[in-house]
């Protein structure tokens, strides 16, 4: 179920979209249970101010719905959404704009995702150049090469062969696309492994 004040847009939606959708304000408790809120599993607040988010998720809680979830544009109300019991997330323009910028400073970058503080998850291809090409991942550590907080997780080799488990017999060849967990995200000393040394810095 789909709330959408706009009649518009609540009409692109339905006509777009295998869902139902109620033209209605869904800063109104009324217009909340209408939805189906005594039976709902979750409520997902999408709006375009932070308050008006809150104060939607608030609303939510108080009709009994267990999972409540938010977009947020202002990273300093993070706190304020925790506080009440809300789990916010980054707004859909907010992760294409970091996205945009990440592809543009760093190019070698597949795919990533943040996990906490520096930390991430990214996908990167190892190049012909890459210091860890032609090696075992055991041997890659031992010698130095790879950090105590960087962690080889899956490999797909150039055969095509299919994604498989990195373990420390695993030799990584140019062309293999790597995930790798990494403590400091994806700093220039850590990319530098696969043999990007041109990314920004």
């Amino acid at each position: 179920m789909v709330v959408e004040h706009d009649v518009t847009r609540a009409n692109d939606i339905a006509n777009e979209y295998d869902c139902l959708v109620l033209n209605e304000d869904a800063t109104r408790e009324e217009t909340l249970k209408e939805a189906g809120a005594a039976r709902a599993d979750a409520l997902i607040s999408t709006l375009e101010l932070d308050a008006t988010n809150l104060f939607v998720c608030l609303l939510a809680t108080e009709l009994g719905i267990p999972t409540v979830v938010s977009v947020l544009h202002q990273p300093e109300h993070r706190e304020l959404f925790r506080k009440m019991g809300v789990n916010a997330v980054k707004s859909p323009d907010q992760l294409a704009a970091e996205s945009l910028y990440r592809t543009a400073r760093q190019p070698a970058i597949i795919d990533y995702m943040p996990v906490e503080d520096d930390a991430e998850v990214f996908e990167i291809e190892v190049s012909d150049a890459a210091p860890i090409a032609g090696k075992t991942l055991e041997d890659a550590r031992s010698g130095g090469l790879i950090p105590d907080d960087v962690l080889v997780v899956a490999v797909v080799p150039q055969d095509g062969s299919g994604p498989r488990i990195a373990r420390s017999t695993t030799e990584i060849g140019a062309g293999d696309r790597l995930a790798v967990y990494s403590g400091r995200g994806t700093d220039p000393a850590v990319t530098d492994l696969f043999g990007f040394f041109d990314d920004y810095r």
